[in-house]
């Protein structure tokens, strides 16, 4: 099947990425969110994206009013859906939300739609047993920043048909994104060995072993990441981390994944990271500032 329009449910971080890299390959997309302000929000993240590549030359200001117009945003989940050939769901990472969501998404989607869960550790089988259309449910699973990461994760499902993978593939190659294929498992590849090392970092502050601005620095230098584990916590939302964690000693019933007590006071205080202004570092100024613990 071809796709042509696409709904993407959630315009935080990961949906407004996904939403701009599927309207920079050409699709038609719906935006979707619960508020007007998070999809403000949302256009305003891609907007300035955009013209972060129209100054260094990557695009034209006629390119950015093309994609821009290719990108609908929609209050109402029925009306992001009903004429979708894919929908992409991005928020947040609570089982409960996520399978509530997608219960009312295959009641008004399409029957040829293929539905695809952003993700990065939810059971894709749990998911796609409360749709009519298991064969057509699949894990498609970004990584933060989106319009920059160069992988997609794909995860097969219990009954994910290979005509839907196949399909998914395909969609990910035309967004300029390399793929992993998965069978489900919690965590997939990526999170099953990133999460554990990103709460042993915390471990670490925790424990007064090392700085926030030392464990960054000792990970960027000696194992060369992009950026530190702390940074990439603050970025990814220490909400998202803990919610995952939880997930993870749920599901494996093993404590090596439990989270950091710190993490987890940290989340009750409201730092949250960049989406809050607070996290391990300081995002009220000019420039980040470690917090001290």
């Amino acid at each position: 099947m071809e796709i042509k329009k696409i709904a993407v449910l959630g315009a935080g971080q990961m949906g407004n990425g996904i939403a701009h890299v599927c309207a920079q390959a050409g699709y038609e997309v719906k935006m979707r969110d619960i508020e007007q302000k998070f999809l403000d929000k949302g256009l305003a993240a891609i907007t300035k994206n955009l013209e972060r590549g129209l100054k260094k030359g990557r695009i034209t200001q006629e390119e950015i009013d093309a994609i821009l117009g290719r990108i609908e945003p929609v209050l109402d989940l029925g009306d992001s859906v009903k004429d979708a050939d894919l929908v992409i769901e991005a928020i947040p990472e609570i089982v409960k939300l996520k399978l509530e969501t997608w219960g009312e998404v295959d009641k008004t989607a399409p029957e040829h739609a293929i539905l695809a869960s952003n993700t990065s550790s939810i059971s894709i089988t749990q998911m796609a047993a409360v749709t009519n259309r298991p064969e057509k449910f699949i894990g498609m699973h970004f990584f933060n920043p989106v319009p920059v990461m160069g992988l997609v994760e794909i995860i097969k499902g219990q009954a994910t048909s290979d005509e839907t993978v196949k399909v998914i593939e395909d969609v990910s190659a035309k967004i300029g994104k390399e793929t992993v294929l998965v069978n489900e498992a919690p965590g997939f590849a990526v999170n099953r060995l990133l999460v554990p090392a990103l709460n042993e970092a915390v471990f670490v502050i925790q424990e007064g072993i090392a700085t926030v601005e030392d464990m960054d620095k000792a990970i960027k230098l000696g194992l060369n990441w992009p950026m530190g584990p702390l940074t990439l916590m603050d970025f990814v939302g220490l909400d998202t981390a803990l919610y995952i964690s939880d997930y993870f000693v749920d599901e494996f019933k093993d404590s090596k994944y439990r989270a950091p007590a710190l993490l987890r006071k940290m989340v009750r205080a409201g730092w949250l990271g960049r989406k809050s202004g607070r996290g391990f570092y300081d995002y009220s100024g000019d420039e980040p500032k470690p917090i001290r613990f």
